[in-house]
């Protein structure tokens, strides 16, 4: 699998799609590697348009909303962020390119 081209594809018909058009969201999409996330057993789906299950019926959310979720929040580089629900850690790692400081539970 190229990676690369996936993340691209991934961007452009899932999160853009779904009308999320911010640069800095966009770029942290491109650059925080999901596949590392990803439990291996699904690593092939990565950038599928789909919840990936984590164990204890917990999931990771679909590219697509991962971007409208930071998106809505209009982060600030100053900016301080409580997560809760670490989840697989994409988010919290999105998040932390994007806010000062992250704490998440």
């Amino acid at each position: 699998m190229n990676l690369e081209h996936a993340r691209r594809q991934m961007i452009d018909q899932q999160v853009r799609a779904w009308e999320v058009l911010d640069d800095a969201v966009l770029d942290v999409l491109r650059t925080v590697p999901r596949e590392r996330y990803v439990p291996e057993a699904y690593r092939e789906l990565a950038f599928a348009d789909m919840e990936i299950p984590l164990g204890h019926g917990q999931h990771m959310l679909p590219p697509k909303l991962d971007g409208r979720l930071l998106q809505a929040l209009a982060l600030q580089r100053d900016d301080e962020v409580l997560e809760v629900g670490t989840g697989s850690g994409f988010l919290s790692a999105c998040l932390a390119r994007m806010a000062r400081q992250v704490r998440s539970l």
